[in-house]
């Protein structure tokens, strides 16, 4: 089960968090269904899809278009990750025993951390672009998830501080897995991630074996490039 750390749900957030119209409880019903028929699996998984409000994650312009599944523009080059690929990477990094510390490289605006949070006791994440940053610490507080650390940094780097993590979740995609990051993954430990140029990335589940690295494939994804340095 997961852990209660503010989860959003039901009527105690209001008509802001619920949604009206195209953002209501049968378009994000919709949605749900959506994720079961294309293979998603975890019903904690799914209730979250339909718990949390992604149309607060989003410019007001975009909230009728939030239950949809696909990614949406959130200005500043990114974008708010598709709803099927959100579930489908939650799914693959929780699966049998939920990792207690992650770390997520790629904060954006904070939808991908707010699905994650209650799964995991710790959840360290990175973000480039500083006012991307502060756009997720302000959902996340409305939210009122307290388990989330944010950092303004590269992700190239990880976050060696809080290593070793028994999970690693990239939001961005990389041509190649940085070094650091797998040395920051615990024994046992996963990292999911998209990896490949713009157009032909895989996502991939890699788990740690002693010091051999077992690598799986899970489909293919469209990510934004992980960059370095801060923006």
């Amino acid at each position: 089960m997961p852990q209660s750390h503010g989860v959003p749900n039901g009527a105690s957030n209001g008509a802001r968090h619920n949604g009206i119209g195209m953002t209501s409880a049968r378009t994000r019903e919709r949605l749900v269904q959506r994720l079961r028929d294309q293979g998603i699996t975890n019903p904690l998984v799914l209730e979250q899809i339909r718990n949390v409000p992604r149309h607060l994650f989003v410019d007001e312009a975009l909230a009728t278009r939030a239950y949809e599944d696909t990614a949406l523009p959130i200005g500043l080059g990114q974008t708010i990750s598709q709803p099927y690929v959100v579930a489908r990477m939650t799914e693959a990094l929780i699966e049998g025993t939920a990792p207690r510390k992650v770390l997520e490289i790629g904060t954006g605006c904070g939808y991908q951390t707010t699905v994650l949070a209650p799964f995991v006791k710790f959840l360290y994440s990175i973000e480039r672009i500083s006012a991307l940053l502060e756009r997720a610490r302000s959902r996340l507080k409305e939210l009122d998830i307290r388990n989330v650390h944010l950092r303004h940094g590269d992700g190239f780097k990880g976050w060696v501080a809080h290593a070793p993590y028994d999970g690693i979740l990239m939001a961005a995609a990389p041509l190649a897995i940085p070094e650091a990051l797998f040395a920051q993954l615990g024994q046992g430990g996963r990292l999911i991630a998209p990896v490949g140029p713009e157009g032909r990335q895989q996502l991939v589940r890699i788990t740690r074996r002693g010091d051999d690295f077992h690598t799986e494939t899970l489909g293919l994804v469209s990510f934004v490039p992980l960059l370095k340095g801060l923006g």
